[in-house]
C-alpha cells in the first residue's frame, strides 16, 4: 500500500483543560509548534493550548492549510462543543491565522496576530530572495540559518538554550520546504473586505526591534483595516519575541483585558436566627 502522507496536527500540552477557552497557536515558518513552549506554563493557567505542527514535507496552498486548521478545531469541538476559541498566529502563522479567520469568522472569540509575515511583501529584496534560494545548494542552508539568526531574534534577550532551540527549528526544514514557504509568503493575499468583517476583538502585537520585518508598520496597517483592534508594541523585542525571557504573552493578554477569566463563585452561607 502507498504511504499515507502525514497531515498537520495539534500538539497538546499537558494537562488538558477542557473547561477553559481553547487557545490555538499557529507557528512561524518552522511549522513545528515547539517554539511556544516557554510561554505555555503561563498560558495554561486559564487557557487550553493547542499548537499546530506542520509536517516538514507538507507542501500545499494557503487554502488547504486553512482547511486543515479548521478541521482540527472542529475535531476538538466534538470533544467539548461549548468552548470559547482564541486564535493566535505568529509570523508565517499570522498570515495563516488571517486565512483561517476570514474563512470562518464566527468561530473565534478573540484573535491575536504577532509580527504577521504579511509585511514581508513590503521588503524590496523579498522577491529577489524567493527566486535566488532555489539555486542555493542544500549544504549551505545550515550556514544560512546561522547567519539569519541575528535578524530573526534579539539574541541578547533570549536564553542560550532557547537560542539553540530556535536554530534547531530553523535547520529542521528541508530546502524545498523553505522555498515553498517563501513562495507562499510572496503570493500571500487576503481580501480586505473579508478582514473588515472580523468584528471580534483582535490584538495586534508588533516588535519594535524587528530586524527581519517591518512588523510595527504592518500592525498599524492592519489596524486601519480590521475594525475592532488593539495594538501592543514590544519596543525592544526582535521578530521571534515569544522566546524572549522578558516577554510574557499571558500577561500581555491580561494587561490588554483580552482574557475571559472565570471567577469562581463562592457559596454564601445563610444563618437563620431563631428568636
Amino acid at each position: 500500500m502507498p504511504a499515507v502522507e502525514p497531515k498537520p496536527c495539534f500538539l497538546t500540552p499537558k494537562p488538558v483543560k477542557s473547561d477553559s477557552p481553547l487557545f490555538i497557536y499557529l507557528p512561524g515558518m518552522d511549522g513545528t509548534g515547539e517554539l511556544l513552549q516557554t510561554q505555555i506554563p503561563e498560558l495554561a493557567k486559564s487557557l487550553d493550548v493547542r499548537c499546530l505542527a506542520i509536517p516538514k514535507n507538507y507542501l500545499t496552498t494557503w487554502d488547504v492549510l486553512a482547511k486543515n486548521v479548521l478541521d482540527l478545531i472542529h475535531a476538538e469541538l466534538k470533544k467539548s462543543c461549548q468552548r470559547t476559541i482564541y486564535l493566535c498566529g505568529e509570523s508565517f502563522g499570522g498570515c495563516l491565522a488571517m486565512k483561517v479567520a476570514t474563512q470562518s469568522p464566527q468561530l473565534f472569540k478573540r484573535i491575536i496576530l504577532i509580527n504577521p509575515a504579511s509585511s514581508l511583501q513590503q521588503r524590496p529584496w523579498f522577491n529577489w530572495i524567493t527566486q535566488v534560494t532555489h539555486f542555493v545548494p542544500s549544504s549551505l542552508f545550515n550556514i544560512g540559518a546561522l547567519g539569519l539568526l541575528p535578524f530573526l531574534a534579539s539574541l541578547e534577550r533570549i536564553a542560550q538554550s532557547d537560542r539553540l532551540m530556535l536554530l534547531t527549528a530553523m535547520r529542521s526544514l528541508p530546502p524545498a520546504t523553505v522555498n515553498w514557504h517563501l513562495s507562499l509568503l510572496r503570493d500571500f493575499q487576503v481580501d480586505q473586505e473579508a478582514l473588515k468583517q472580523l468584528t471580534q476583538p483582535v490584538l495586534l502585537i508588533g516588535s519594535g526591534g524587528d530586524r527581519l520585518l517591518p512588523s510595527v508598520s504592518e500592525i498599524v496597517r492592519l489596524a486601519d483595516i480590521i475594525p475592532n483592534t488593539q495594538t501592543f508594541i514590544l519596543p525592544h523585542s526582535g521578530h521571534a519575541c515569544l522566546l524572549e525571557e522578558n516577554v510574557n504573552l499571558y500577561q500581555i493578554l491580561k494587561d490588554n483585558d483580552f482574557l475571559e477569566i472565570k471567577i469562581p463563585q463562592i457559596p454564601t452561607s445563610v444563618n437563620s436566627i431563631n428568636n
